[in-house]
């Protein structure tokens, strides 16, 4: 058995909601609001049965994750010939919630089960179903009408001297084509500035591409000019975007801090500079799409 790898996820605040139907006779509901069950008031105790399953589901369901939880909250609707439990799970993490809060939600109704049964014995768990989740990368998805154009730029005198095959701007460029975007251009250059703000200048004003991605030159070399090339391109700075990046990779490397990479926008075109290492490049790419293309529709003025 292998437990799904999700350690190139980024963390982002996931939720899920569930429910549970439990039909009952009118008679017991009315036990229950007569305080007369013989177990006591099940409702409570249910409660924090539910809180405690949703804590306990990565050990009672094999291929689920431990997740560490923010929030359960496990909520009763007694009605005339059922009781409705409805739980909400909320964590900020790699994986979603929605097991949790069905496993909230299914052992509430089991504990409502057990502390009523000796006076119901037609009792019924009749449903268990999911309402909603949010928080996975669906939900960051990206619709446009035409699929945004990019070019990806390779900064590196060994890869363009022929002595080492690319593989980040590969990697790059199959990564953007799987989440739905056109690569119109592919290059390999030297780490030369003025080459680097040449074919830039060129992607964004000529082209006029929506996205430009490069990779190589961030680090602290003596050739690793990058950083500098963008100085006299960008006409806004979007500080964020690598920053969001760097965070994402410092959790997996501690040379991720090393990485000069900026990003900003050129008219309407959006410049992100990525490290020129395969791991580094799908490292940020982990952690920045599908979500950064909603930046292209901000720079087209369609705002949020």
């Amino acid at each position: 058995m292998t437990l799904r790898d999700v350690s190139n996820k980024a963390n982002t605040l996931r939720t899920a909601t569930a429910r549970a139907v439990v039909r009952v006779r009118p008679e017991t509901i009315a036990l229950i609001n007569g305080g007369a069950v013989p177990k006591g008031d099940p409702i409570p105790v249910a409660r924090v049965a539910g809180i405690q399953a949703a804590k306990s589901t990565g050990q009672l369901i094999p291929y689920c994750h431990p997740v560490p939880l923010d929030f359960v909250g496990v909520e009763f609707d007694l009605q005339s010939d059922r009781i409705t439990v409805t739980s909400t799970v909320k964590a900020i993490y790699k994986t979603g919630v929605e097991m949790e809060a069905l496993a909230a939600a299914s052992v509430a109704a089991l504990t409502l089960y057990d502390m009523l049964k000796m006076v119901d014995e037609s009792m019924e768990i009749v449903s268990v179903s999911l309402l909603s989740k949010t928080g996975g990368k669906s939900d960051f998805a990206q619709r446009f009408e035409a699929p945004p154009r990019a070019a990806v730029l390779v900064m590196s005198d060994s890869v363009a001297a022929g002595r080492k095959k690319d593989a980040a701007g590969r990697l790059i460029a199959e990564r953007l084509q799987e989440h739905g975007v056109e690569v119109a251009e592919y290059c390999v250059i030297p780490d030369e500035r003025s080459a680097i703000e040449g074919t830039v200048r060129s992607y964004c004003d000529d082209l006029m591409l929506d996205l430009v991605v490069t990779t190589g030159g961030t680090g602290l070399g003596p050739r690793d000019t990058t950083p500098e090339a963008m100085t006299n391109i960008f006409e806004r700075d979007a500080p964020g975007i690598v920053e969001a990046a760097r965070t994402h990779g410092q959790g997996r490397t501690p040379y991720a801090m090393l990485s000069r990479g900026r990003a900003g926008i050129r008219g309407k075109t959006l410049i992100i500079n990525l490290p020129g290492s395969t791991r580094g490049a799908a490292e940020s790419l982990d952690a920045l799409f599908p979500a950064v293309l909603h930046a292209l529709h901000m720079i087209q003025g369609e705002g949020h």
